[in-house]
Parts: C-alpha cells; structure tokens; sequence
C-alpha cells in the first residue's frame, strides 16, 4: 500500500487536567495513539510518522517500541504540525493519511474506504465528514457538484452554512507532494495566528484541485477525546465493542454492560463470563470455562475446563481442569498444571503445582516446585524469604502436608512423605518418612480447680 500515516500526537490536552500528556491516556488499555497505531496496522500502511510535543519522552514511553517521530516544539496548529514532517517526507511520492492521536473509536475498516475512494476518484485530497443533527462547533463541509469547495468553521459560518449538517472529521488523505506545496503558500493570518490545515483545502480548490470527501455512517468514530468524561464515553464504546465481538465468537457474556475485557483479551467458544469480571492485557483464556464474578485477570494463559471464583491472577498459566477460588490470588510466574485445585484464601507466587496437587485453604505458597497429587493442608506456608534473598521449596509427588505447617526454605520434600501438622520443617525430608517437628504436649489434670 503507497500510503504513509502522520498521527498528530503533540499537544497538551489541557482540557484533560492531567500531568499525562492526552494521547497516553488509555481507552479499554491501550493507550490512544498506541490505539491509533494499531489501527493504521491493520490498514497496512507503509510507514506511522509521529508528530510528537508536550513530554515526547512519556509518548514514546507509552508505546513501547521504536517509532518515527517528528518534533513539533510550540504548537501553532494543524497545518504546522504537518509542516514538521516536511524532511522526513521530502522525497515520498506517494499519499499521506493525516490522523490526530486523540480519535481512538475510528476503524481500520473506516480508513480503508476513505483511502479507497481516494484512489478511485484521483483526488488530490480526501477528507473524511460524517453527518450531524446538531453540527454545532464543527466545521462545515461546502460542497458544489458533488467535490468539496471549503472548511468553514462555526465562528466564521454564516446562518446558510451553519444549517448544513456534513461535518469535517479532521481525516484527511493528501498527494504528498501537492500537499506540502499547499503548505508552503499557507499563512497564520487569524486570530489565533496559527497555521490550519484546513486552509490546504481552500489553497488547493483555489488551483482548481480536485477535493473529495467520504461520509462516514457512524459518527461516533470521529469522537476527539479531549476530556475525562470523552476518555470514559470512548472507553464505553470500546468496551461494547469488545464485548459484541467476543460474543460473535462464541463466548457468552451474562451481563456485558458490566463486564471489562481489555482489546487485546482473547476468549475461547463456550467460556462463561459473569458479572463484574475484569480481563486484561495480553490474556489469552481457552474453552468452556466458567469465570466468576468479581474474578481479575491479567496477562495470563487460561487452559479449558475451568473454574474461577472470585480471584485475581497474574501473569501466570493455568492448564485445563484446574478449579481456583474463591478468594485466591494467583500471582507472576504460577504455574497450575492439569487438574490442580486451589481454594479459598490461597497465595501462589512463582510457583508450578504439577498434575492434581490439591491445596484447599489459607495456604502460601512462593518460589516452590509441588509435585504431582501432593495435598497441602490448610495454613501451610513455604518460608521463602530469610530477609536478604528467595529460597526455594521443592516437593515430591504424592505429599502430604499436615495443617499449619511452616517449610523454611531452601528445602527438599521427597515423594510420598508425610509432614505432621503443626510442624516447622527446616530441614530436608527423605522419600516416604513421616516428619512431625513442634513441641511435645503435656496435660496437668484439673488445672482449671
């Protein structure tokens, strides 16, 4: 595709009230230009150029990954934004799609078209408009003919052009080379002396330039977030879309509207989410599980054959039939095997559980290696920690671990040993022993006389 992206991404956003700069903001958790992004990839485009200002660090921060930028040090408008990318684009024949970074709702689907019609007409500029009832604070579209003839923006629109209902989307595809000669004859001649792009449009019917325009349907996809309360309207709209189209593939939401799914969540045919669930980041959860509400999920890998009550896990990897919860918490780098049960009030930290470990109840379990049908009684915890540095506990199969007990770490456990409850284990457990350590009961009759 001959087609080069220039995402507008330097201003401020002092409507935000925030410290961030807006384009980080995130919508359904991703930032927005990193939504944008993401966006134009899909498209295809050759190239994402970045028009970068207000703490570029942060912005490039937010999108983790090298980019091509461009600086825009004092923001004098649109049309000077543009300009900045004039080296970087000097010797590009070919088009340019110019996006702001703050419309996070517009779809690839969208640009597609646009760029389409673009093509298909021989355009020098297309412009992307949709339709309002209520057009007021947009600039209108004037058209003669079918081709666009001017922007004409709401304080400047006599009561004849306020009446029309086409609206500019602030989307635009321009010949690369015809738009920066328009550039180059454009001034900051108004009363904000600034430099808008827009003006291209009027330069270049000027020289009788042939200037198109693709209506889109859904206006709401030119939503420009530039508040908190836009953030949370865009947030909204993405999360139902999310939702619809896990549904379409076959999971099946309860109650979507109170639900959260994160963009890049990947959800299996057959999966149950139930109300109050939050899944995010780069989650990935199979088929026919059955997610409970007030469940949280975060960068993990969720097996088939599931069940999760009301726990939080974490970066971690569940494999098929393993039941979770309620109440536990399933921290970075766990490990749960096929068929492992936790219960309630039950903390993993980088810990594996093989095949059918059991481990039911107010129970910690961190840096440990737990072999498989080992069972684990309640309020049994592995002493990890010594104040300096993390041991590890590792466990045989076939286990079992009295109530209460305490393995200081480093610590071997082998297979099929039993470990009295109540014990403080310190030292290494042999295969098949029993190991009771905890102080001898003694009874003084009628002490209470």
């Amino acid at each position: 595709m001959k087609l080069i992206s220039l995402i507008l991404a330097a201003g401020k956003g002092t409507r935000m009230k925030s410290d961030l700069p807006k384009v980080v903001h995130k919508v359904n958790g991703v930032p927005m230009v990193k939504k944008i992004m993401n966006i134009l990839d899909r498209l295809g485009v050759e190239k994402n150029i970045l028009v970068l200002g207000h703490k570029k660090e942060v912005v490039l921060e937010a999108i983790g990954e090298k980019n091509t930028y461009v600086v825009q040090e004092e923001q004098l408008g649109t049309g000077h934004a543009v300009m900045m990318a004039k080296e970087e684009l000097e010797d590009y024949d070919g088009n340019i799609l110019v996006v702001c970074g703050d419309t996070p709702l517009l779809k690839a689907e969208t640009l597609e078209k646009l760029y389409e019609k673009h093509l298909a007409t021989k355009a020098t500029t297309t412009i992307l408009t949709s339709i309002y009832e209520d057009p007021f604070g947009y600039g209108r579209i004037v058209k003669k003919d079918g081709l666009v003839k001017a922007i004409v923006e709401q304080k400047e629109a006599d009561f004849e052009i306020q009446a029309i209902k086409e609206v500019n989307a602030g989307v635009y595809v321009f010949n690369s080379k015809k738009l920066f000669t328009a550039l180059s004859r454009m001034d900051n001649n108004n009363a904000q002396g600034e430099y808008y792009l827009t003006d291209v449009i009027k330069i270049q019917v000027e020289e009788n330039e042939v200037v198109e325009s693709f209506i889109l349907e859904d206006n709401i996809e030119i939503l420009g977030v530039n508040s908190k309360v836009q953030l949370s309207q865009a947030e909204e709209v993405l999360r139902i879309r999310k939702n619809i189209e896990l549904m379409e593939e076959g999971a099946i939401l309860i109650d979507p509207s109170s639900t959260y799914i994160e963009e890049s969540v990947k959800i299996g045919r057959d999966t149950v989410i139930y109300p109050n669930a939050v899944i995010c980041g780069d989650t990935v959860i199979g088929e026919n599980n059955e997610i409970l509400g007030n469940t949280r999920i975060i960068d993990s890998k969720i097996g088939n054959d599931i069940r999760i009550e009301s726990s939080v896990i974490e970066e971690s990897i569940i494999e098929d039939r393993v039941t979770i919860g309620p109440f536990a918490h399933i921290r970075p780098k766990t490990h749960l095997k096929e068929e492992v049960h936790i219960g309630n009030f039950v903390e993993t930290k980088k810990t594996t559980l093989e095949k059918g470990v059991k481990a039911g109840h107010l129970t910690y379990l961190g840096d440990a290696e737990i072999g498989e049908y080992t069972n684990i009684g309640a309020g049994t915890i592995t002493c990890n920690y010594d104040g300096v540095n993390k041991h590890k506990t590792v466990m045989g199969k076939n286990v079992f671990v009295g109530s209460d007990t305490k393995l200081v770490a480093p610590i071997n456990i082998g297979d099929s040993a039993v470990i009295g409850a109540g014990s403080v284990i310190t030292k290494n457990v042999p295969a098949r022993a029993l190991a009771v350590a905890r102080g001898k009961q003694f009874i003084k009759k009628e002490w209470t006389k």
